[in-house]
């Protein structure tokens, strides 16, 4: 299983011990110990998945839109950032791992954690490619990830829990953070009701990473997006917008604006 290859990197979430694979559990010394899904991943959350968790149908259409293209601006910028010299990555709030598993391809000596709330997205991430292994856990509390044990974290379109960014960085660890600017999806957002972006987005991230990282740059993304009815009902339907609509919206063909900001952060000495 993928998730052999980043035991290393996880520790028990009851007792933070390191973990280790038996059979078909993982478990640490003092005896706690977690199942490996025949899917592939592992859960470390504890408890039921929150209500807002990924659906099936959502991880599916979250596929579907990602596949047709219209991002691939977004992975290009995230792959022009990635130090090459990193080779153990987490991406908290992965998903099915879309964007992680095509960034190992240009990195044949890393692997990557894809960690998620969402029962369902782990599913998917687990068989995203051989070198990413799938943990279930809640990346807005304190992670199974051991200490100083990554070079490199992914958070793209996801929770920044910068205090579990500080902490399972090694110095010197990268950080890249994919922000929605205010334009980003305005035609759809103000076509659909959809949820908005706060304008200070970027400066409060840039405010909560001041004490523990260095900026390292900074890329600005834009396009124009021609969507079908059919990629625009899969946008809607992929993410958090999905829980605020009330029914299937009757959707349309549309052009809208993609606008987000990657930017890189290096972790700074510890102590």
């Amino acid at each position: 299983m993928a998730v052999d290859a980043v035991l290393g990197m996880l520790r028990c979430p009851v007792c933070a011990a390191a973990l280790q694979r038996d059979g078909g559990t993982v478990g640490c010394p003092a005896g706690h110990r977690f199942d490996l899904a025949r899917q592939g991943h592992l859960n470390l959350l504890r408890s039921a998945p929150p209500a807002n968790a990924d659906t099936a149908e959502m991880v599916a259409a979250r596929l579907r839109f990602l596949d047709a293209g219209h991002y691939r601006p977004i992975l290009d910028a995230v792959a022009g950032g990635i130090d090459p010299r990193t080779r153990t990555w987490v991406e908290p709030g992965a998903g099915p791992a879309w964007y992680l598993s095509r960034l190992l391809e240009a990195h044949p000596a890393a692997h990557g954690l894809a960690g998620d709330v969402s029962v369902a997205a782990a599913r998917r991430a687990a068989r995203a490619h051989p070198r990413i292994g799938a943990v279930v856990f809640d990346t807005w509390r304190e992670w199974p990830v051991a200490d100083a044990s990554a070079d490199l974290v992914l958070a793209i379109f996801a929770p920044r829990n910068v205090t579990e960014f500080a902490r399972v960085l090694r110095p010197g660890g990268q950080v890249i953070v994919v922000t929605p600017n205010p334009d980003h999806l305005a035609e759809l957002r103000a076509g659909y009701g959809l949820l908005d972006v706060p304008g200070d987005k970027s400066d409060r991230l840039a405010d909560a990473l001041a004490d523990d990282f260095d900026a390292d740059g900074r890329v600005e993304v834009r396009a124009e997006l021609a969507l079908s009815a059919t990629e625009v009902g899969d946008l809607i339907a992929m993410g958090p917008n999905a829980f605020h609509r009330q029914g299937d919206p009757d959707v349309t063909p549309a052009r809208t604006t993609l606008s987000v900001t990657v930017s890189c952060w290096r972790r700074g000495p510890v102590g």
